[in-house]
């Protein structure tokens, strides 16, 4: 069972984001709030469970968080920007779009640009440590996945409806036979 919270107090918000390593589509984050005593055993890393899960997870994590957002960063941002300071601004737009203000913020991972002056802790694996951050994984994961499939109804090509924009083996071969499309990151050098 993952923590309920870091820090007890209320309002802590979880944040996540989804996409980094991919060479297509945007970078998409999620922050999650979370009543102070809520539990849910079945909330986990977003890659430790099924599309299915997920999907019926983002349900509860919905109806019971006190408040949830997400946050997208465009493939030609990160072109501009680099991956981590996207994947950093994306959260920063998560957490624009909350309604309540949080009183502190939990982050995956080991980088954070400080955000409205309010405190916050970089949790290494905090997506397997706390329920917040967790929650922010499956919902930023959904959103993203989605968009994905989307977009690969248009662009058939490569795979996206499985790979959601992954460097897999036969995303890379439909890269050197077709080229890039509109929504590839020119700056991961893709093409050699």
């Amino acid at each position: 069972m993952l923590k309920s919270y870091f820090q007890n107090k209320s309002n802590e918000v979880g944040c996540d984001e989804v996409g980094r390593g991919c060479l297509a589509g945007p970078v998409v984050a999620a922050a999650v709030i979370f009543p102070k005593n809520y539990s849910n055993e079945n909330i986990k890393d977003s890659k430790k469970i099924s599309m299915d899960e997920r999907k019926s997870l983002e349900v509860e994590i919905k109806k019971n968080a006190i408040d949830w957002s997400i946050g997208i960063v465009s493939n030609q941002s990160i072109d501009k920007l680099n991956i981590l300071n996207a994947s950093i601004l994306a959260m920063h737009k998560a957490l624009d779009k909350l309604s309540i203000k949080p009183s502190f913020i939990i982050i995956d991972g080991n980088k954070f640009k400080t955000y409205k002056n309010i405190d916050h802790k970089c949790v290494i694996k905090g997506d397997n440590k706390y329920l917040s951050i967790a929650a922010a994984s499956i919902i930023a994961k959904n959103y993203r996945d989605n968009f994905m499939i989307k977009k690969s109804k248009k662009i058939k090509m490569y795979s996206w409806e499985i790979n959601f924009g992954y460097p897999t083996k036969k995303h890379r071969e439909a890269i050197k036979k077709y080229g890039i499309t509109k929504y590839h990151r020119k700056s991961f050098n893709i093409i050699k």
